[in-house]
């Protein structure tokens, strides 16, 4: 009787152990899951809005000095991406040291591309854009030119002089990149008619006035074959066809 309930009390205490050693090997193995998933995410092996990003056809990068040397021919044959946009200026005197190579190298390689201006609060609109303008050439095939507005306190008056003289300048209606902040603070109310591209790392955008985007940044950590750094990565909300339809005629 006695030896029964020492097997049985032997039984449940090994049983007891077994659920223990096999709880902590699935909380080990959830936890190396998430760093290999956080792993994964960080590094750019894959995006958590991808599945959103899929179904548009039209994708394309940005880049800029960050990126450094670009293999374009090797960049080209990524049959996914049809666009690029290169920055080509910051503030009032500024000017990226790969942009006239980046700028010639896509074009010659038959990648749709366009240039873009940090727009800084500090300075000018006007001498901001004539920044621009000396490097960008209004050539024929080019989209048009995008002002990036990540910096709070912007005056909207110097904004809407900067975006004036480049619809004057490249007969083209600029585009405004933009955050979600931003956007509700500066840009719905006041600037209405311009093609919006917006950053949502998370999700398929969602602009708070019901506004239609034009151009997604859905993941700033991607890899790109011919690229050594991440790159951001964009979708155009249309086909290719309207997409070229954007370019400099």
């Amino acid at each position: 009787m006695l030896y029964a309930l020492s097997c049985q009390r032997g039984n449940l205490t090994m049983k007891r152990q077994i659920k223990q050693r096999l709880a902590k090997i699935i909380y080990l193995a959830g936890g190396l899951g998430i760093g290999i998933l956080v792993f994964l995410i960080y590094n750019g092996y894959i995006w958590p809005n991808s599945y959103f990003a899929y179904k548009y056809q039209v994708q394309g990068i940005d880049v800029s000095a960050y990126q450094g040397m670009i293999n374009w021919e090797t960049v080209a044959q990524n049959k996914r991406l049809h666009f690029v946009f290169i920055k080509a200026s910051e503030g009032m005197d500024y000017q990226d040291s790969y942009f006239r190579k980046n700028w010639d190298e896509s074009n010659n390689r038959g990648i749709l591309r366009g240039a873009y201006h940090y727009f800084r609060t500090t300075s000018s609109g006007l001498a901001q854009a004539r920044n621009f303008e000396s490097i960008v050439p209004a050539e024929q095939g080019s989209l048009p030119p995008v002002v990036d507005v990540e910096e709070d306190g912007l005056k909207e008056e110097e904004l809407k002089t900067f975006l004036d003289e480049l619809e004057s300048h490249y007969k083209q209606k600029p585009i405004i990149y933009v955050v979600y902040p931003l956007y509700d603070k500066y840009i719905k109310n006041e600037f209405t008619d311009y093609p919006i591209w917006i950053r949502d790392v998370i999700k398929t955008p969602r602009l708070s006035d019901g506004r239609e985007w034009s151009f997604w940044q859905y993941c700033n950590r991607g890899r790109i074959k011919g690229i050594d750094t991440f790159v951001d990565i964009n979708i155009y909300a249309k086909d290719y066809e309207e997409l070229r339809k954007l370019t400099f005629h």
